[in-house]
């Protein structure tokens, strides 16, 4: 069938009430959004963010309500889509943004691609991933890993990609959302070692939408995790308390899960991996350690300095 792409869309969306089918691949997946109130009567009041992208730029895309549970977990970053009955709406201007691993992509921001059960009601195919063919012109997914050894001379806030053996991981703990809010982030830490440092990534793992990954971390396990953001010198001794945090946008996958994703491609993914074939697991579990409670960042050794 004819088809559009997101560029042409920017363009005449207004002056259009039918779109032609849309071909894209999605790169970035935000996680599932509830947003349900007690006094609105809404079945599934779900929302999840994805960036998606055709040869002529990236835009967001809104998945609504039921078509949460149905989609969103077949919907994974590398993903090829054919849209087909979808709405265009003016882009919502208080969302987060993830920092794209190709920084020459053009970014259409003034839109968003609205995926609903009706009005219209949105026909979605997946493309198998050998069906895709070159010509159509779909972008790769990119990423943006970095080594420990790079961590400590990143900026505040930078985004990035890491991957690392799990030496320790901490119990889940529970963080309010806000000041006497009866909601509550789970989160837990982590430290990875990728070979190029002494020193761990020390991990502030928030409970994605991925409860069978966040649940099954453990020691010894290949920790990926995407869009993390760097959290620079907290204290006087910046060297101490560098870490990395989630965000909206982030994946994480263990053991058990990096088969057939697009990151496996990486330099740097395949780095770590000759590295860890180099490594003895006896000596590597010696230095491991599970659960309990951990004060970061850690407290001064004596009451004097605090």
């Amino acid at each position: 069938s004819k088809l559009t792409n997101i560029g042409d869309l920017e363009m005449t969306w207004r002056n259009r009430v039918h779109f032609h089918p849309l071909l894209v691949r999605i790169l970035h997946k935000s996680r599932l959004r509830y947003y349900g109130k007690p006094e609105k009567k809404m079945d599934m009041p779900y929302q999840a963010y994805f960036e998606i992208a055709d040869g002529s730029g990236m835009v967001s895309m809104v998945l609504w309500d039921s078509l949460c549970p149905k989609w969103y977990h077949s919907m994974k970053v590398g993903t090829v889509l054919l849209l087909d009955k979808y709405a265009i709406k003016t882009s919502y201007p208080f969302k987060t943004h993830p920092t794209p691993g190709d920084s020459q992509m053009k970014r259409f921001a003034t839109i968003e691609i609205s995926l609903n059960v009706r009005d219209p009601p949105t026909e979605i195919n997946i493309i198998p991933e050998e069906m895709v063919k070159p010509e159509w012109g779909l972008p790769e997914v990119k990423y943006r890993f970095i080594t420990r050894a790079e961590l400590d001379d990143l900026p505040h806030n930078h985004s990035c990609d890491v991957i690392g053996l799990v030496t320790f991981v901490g119990r889940a703990e529970r963080a309010r959302k806000r000041e006497h809010s009866e909601d509550f982030w789970v989160y837990r830490w982590a430290h990875a070692v990728d070979g190029t440092s002494d020193q761990p990534f020390i991990l502030e793992l928030f409970a994605t939408s991925q409860p069978d990954v966040f649940e099954h971390i453990h020691p010894m396990t290949y920790l990926v995790c995407t869009q993390m953001r760097v959290i620079q010198g907290l204290t006087e001794n910046p060297s101490r308390t560098v870490y990395l945090t989630t965000s909206n946008e982030s994946q994480i996958f263990i053991t058990g899960w990096h088969n057939g994703q697009p990151y496996t491609k990486d330099a740097k993914v395949k780095n770590f991996i000759q590295w860890m074939k180099s490594q003895s697991e006896a000596d590597q579990i010696k230095k491991t350690v599970i659960g309990g409670y951990y004060p970061f960042p850690r407290p001064p050794d004596s009451f004097l300095k605090y």
